[in-house]
């Protein structure tokens, strides 16, 4: 086994089990953005709730092949069992983990919590890790909660959600003076990876307030913090990334871009393209954004994409060393994760695809 990160603190058990293997080639996979919510009609509180679950099972139905699609009730409700064979047995996952996303002015119980991934994250040990989440709309109170929670999850990463609503107030940014307590107190605790949904709109939360305007202020202030700006900024992908060319502590995570590999891959090769001439092949992390769509088929269809021939000159290629990196051995570093040595591509350094940004 071969460490990624500087201290390991999870130990995932894939010397034994079957990796993912295509020409010759193993491929240590890390989902980093699953969930296991409860959207169904006895947990909505609201019209909001109802609305939240059918937006999220629409980007399923119009983004996934035919053979994956669900019906609107198990997608509303899957099983832990269906969790563990999508991604384990099934969808080529090493290492699933977990994003919360409270929602609890929509849903009675939370739509995705910290505490419900957690407790399944504890009956497969090695294989998911459970990510925390704060407001910073909770204040001070809300500070001691956190502490309550980190200690309890033994968290090394966190979800934002900045669209998310809470009384009156339809969001907030990160540059709020709130948001650097919190941001600060993740510091002290060592929490040094922070996950940000900064893409698209999900009915009824603001477009506006997913926008990506606040993250280089941040990543600025806390050089230490690893900013993981999930769906990579979609639609504001230019804006993304003008910001990460610039702030070596800012990733690209890939849910809801990678399903556009099937639906519209010249769409994909451009987004891939982009973040790969913007940022490098270091800062790109895999996700199936579970259960919105399956990881087997996005892991497999990965494995084998290729930039179209005639975007190549403004592109270049997708090495196999490149595609290792994207599905599991960047987040397992950032994580610490402890990496079979068959799998471990060249870490040194990070050389764009298609010609570097001028400094």
């Amino acid at each position: 086994m071969v460490r990624v990160g500087p201290e390991s603190h999870i130990h995932a058990e894939t010397e034994g089990s079957d990796m993912y293997a295509k020409d010759g080639e193993n491929y240590f996979v890390v989902d980093s953005h699953i969930h296991f919510w409860d959207g169904t009609p006895a947990n909505q509180r609201n019209r909001y709730g109802e609305g939240f679950t059918n937006c999220f099972y629409d980007y399923h139905k119009n983004l996934s092949p035919e053979e994956y699609l669900w019906s609107p009730e198990k997608f509303a409700a899957y099983t832990e069992q269906d969790l563990v064979r999508d991604l384990f047995e099934e969808g080529h996952v090493d290492v699933g983990i977990f994003q919360p996303t409270y929602l609890t002015d929509f849903y009675i119980n939370g739509f995705n919590t910290t505490e419900r991934n957690g407790a399944v994250a504890e009956r497969h040990p090695g294989r998911l890790i459970a990510n925390g989440a704060f407001d910073p709309r909770d204040g001070e109170g809300g500070l001691e909660a956190f502490d309550r929670q980190a200690a309890r999850w033994n968290l090394k990463g966190v979800k934002l959600y900045t669209a998310e609503w809470k009384g009156e107030s339809k969001g907030y940014k990160l540059t709020d003076p709130w948001c650097y307590r919190y941001l600060e107190r993740c510091e002290q605790l060592g929490i040094r990876n922070i996950h940000i949904h900064k893409g698209p709109t999900i009915y009824p939360l603001n477009r506006d307030a997913f926008d990506v305007a606040d993250v280089d202020d941040v990543a600025t202030a806390f050089p230490d913090l690893n900013f993981i700006i999930e769906h990579v900024g979609l639609p504001r992908l230019e804006d993304f990334c003008w910001i990460a060319t610039q702030e070596p502590n800012v990733y690209g995570g890939l849910s809801v871009a990678m399903p556009f590999i099937h639906t519209r891959p010249r769409y994909f090769a451009q987004i891939i393209g982009e973040l790969l001439y913007w940022l490098d092949e270091n800062r790109l992390t895999f996700s199936s954004d579970y259960a919105i769509w399956h990881p087997k088929w996005l892991v497999e269809k990965f494995v084998d994409f290729q930039i179209p021939e005639d975007m190549q000159a403004e592109y270049g290629v997708l090495t196999t060393d490149v595609k290792k990196k994207i599905l599991g051995l960047n987040a397992a570093r950032l994580y610490d994760l402890e990496v079979p040595a068959s799998v471990t591509a060249s870490m040194n350094g990070g050389s764009r695809v298609a010609g570097a940004v001028p400094a």
